[in-house]
């Protein structure tokens, strides 16, 4: 194979269906395909996300395997049953950057026992818009410069365990109302605001050595009116490798983008295009991987690519220092691992980091219930980069806590009050939310339950922006495992 078809194989982070390496993509990485991305699709447990990794290697020794694992709601390596570890939300609550550092170290322990050597994580995004559909709890929260220390904190921790961290969404997608994977989110902050709040978290990330930023599709009229930063060679070229000296980030590692297949891009701009754009524009990794799986979107890419180069639109020497900057992280990452195999396990370390970031407000003295509840978990539609295959909330633990304990799962279409009080009897209704300050349906509901119920437990699993109500309010800041069991713990005084 010649040298431009095989750089144009190298850039691309294709994802793929099934828990075996098809047979297609192993031809692909023996041709020179230096990525594979993994999803929650791809992984049954440890034991077959070892061997599927293994098998990879065997064609590629160097292959970068990357996945989507940023803990807490988006979780892929526990995607069926809730992460054993909170989320950037929880940790910001707690602000410990060791702890921090010593959740992200055992996440990359465990990736790295499993053949995973990059993380598209974690989210620098400073959360200042409270109403943001896709990064809440994502976030460590809303102060750039606490989301600046616990970033680098993340990074240090990860990358200790010889797993690459890929910093995310640059340069900052949490002050958005529209989620990137349904249409293009606009922010309209000046350069001013951008270099004071957005940036700071990415600043931090750098400086603390990651290895990989992942790129946004966000347009910021004041840095480009045209273009989403994905696409945008002031953005990428200007802003995110430009010297520190010139008011950039002087960042020297892996630019990788967000899913091409997002609609973002996909819709505006075709994924093809997209991607030869996005190479123009200073990207070195096209990551395809959330919703293409397939041989023929692989070989679509990398035609287009190599065609992008021959009618002059991609330079050829872009294509190949991009190609280098992939096989650079995957020399990192291969010494690295070898460095960290001895990395010690902290099983517990997510569960006293979910214990620590409880937020308890009692109305009156409360008292632990010892007889079983019904459980109301008022349930919204989850956004993409959670999925909705991956459990949440109190129930299962507390089921195993006060045995007979009940679960009803209430929408917004059948939220009212009346069903849960039949559902529970006489029992003590502990009503879980997420994001009640986004959804009026839920608050609604909310409040005509506690005017009947004003003895009901709230336990919050999203953002912490509503006021405190029910006879003992938790806010756990996310929703992973080992959240609910924190809060169970609490309803029930274990």
């Amino acid at each position: 194979m010649d040298t431009l078809t095989r750089d144009a194989l190298t850039v691309l982070q294709p994802g793929f269906e099934g828990t075996t390496a098809p047979d297609w993509l192993l031809r692909r990485v023996g041709e020179g395909l230096a990525s594979v991305g993994l999803f929650g699709r791809n992984i049954d447990s440890p034991e077959q996300l070892a061997a599927l990794t293994e098998r990879l290697r065997a064609e590629r020794p160097d292959v970068l395997v990357a996945i989507d694992e940023e803990g807490g709601d988006v979780t892929r390596l526990e995607v069926r049953t809730g992460s054993s570890f909170p989320g950037n939300l929880a940790l910001g609550a707690v602000d410990d950057t060791e702890l921090t550092r010593a959740v992200a170290r055992e996440l990359g322990r465990r990736l790295a026992a499993c053949g995973v050597n990059l993380n598209w994580a974690p989210s620098a995004d400073v959360n200042s818009d409270p109403d943001n559909p896709v990064i809440g709890v994502r976030s460590f929260g809303a102060d750039p410069r606490l989301v600046a220390r616990h970033t680098a904190a993340y990074v240090e921790g990860l990358q200790s365990a010889g797993v690459a961290a890929c910093t995310k969404h640059f340069p900052g997608h949490g002050d958005t109302a529209v989620d990137s994977h349904h249409d293009m989110p606009r922010i309209d902050a000046d350069l001013a605001t951008l270099h004071a709040r957005e940036l700071v978290p990415f600043r931090a990330a750098v400086a603390a050595g990651t290895r990989a930023v992942m790129s946004a599709h966000i347009l910021l009229p004041a840095l480009d009116p045209a273009l989403p930063a994905t696409l945008s060679p002031t953005a990428l070229h200007g802003l995110l490798r430009a010297p520190v000296t010139e008011g950039g980030l002087g960042f020297d590692g892996l630019i990788v983008t967000d899913g091409m297949e997002m609609r973002a891009i996909a819709d505006t701009y075709g994924i093809e295009r997209g991607s030869v754009l996005a190479l123009a524009a200073g990207a070195d990794a096209i990551c395809v991987g959330g919703g293409l799986a397939d041989a023929g979107t692989v070989l679509g890419l990398r035609d287009a690519l190599v065609s992008a180069v021959r009618a002059g639109e991609l330079a050829e020497e872009r294509l190949a220092d991009a190609a280098e900057r992939v096989r650079a992280l995957a020399r990192w990452t291969s010494g690295a691992g070898a460095a960290q195999e001895g990395t010690a396990p902290a099983p517990e370390v997510g569960l006293t980091a979910a214990r620590r970031a409880l937020r308890i407000t009692a109305a009156v003295p409360y008292e632990p219930q010892t007889r079983p509840v019904h459980v109301a978990a008022f349930t919204p539609v989850a956004n993409i980069a959670v999925g909705d295959e991956t459990p949440w909330g109190v129930g299962a633990e507390l089921a195993r806590l006060l045995p007979g304990t009940t679960t009803g799962a209430y929408g917004s279409d059948e939220a009212g009050a009346d069903r849960v009080l039949r559902d529970a009897a006489d029992r003590r209704v502990v009503a879980v939310v997420r994001d009640a300050h986004r959804h009026p349906w839920m608050a609604k509901a909310l409040d005509a339950l506690l005017a009947v119920r004003p003895d009901t437990v709230v336990v919050e699993m999203g953002l912490n922006v509503a006021p405190p109500v029910g006879a003992l309010h938790v806010a756990t800041h996310g929703a992973a495992r080992v959240c609910g069991l924190a809060a169970a713990e609490v309803v029930a005084g274990a």
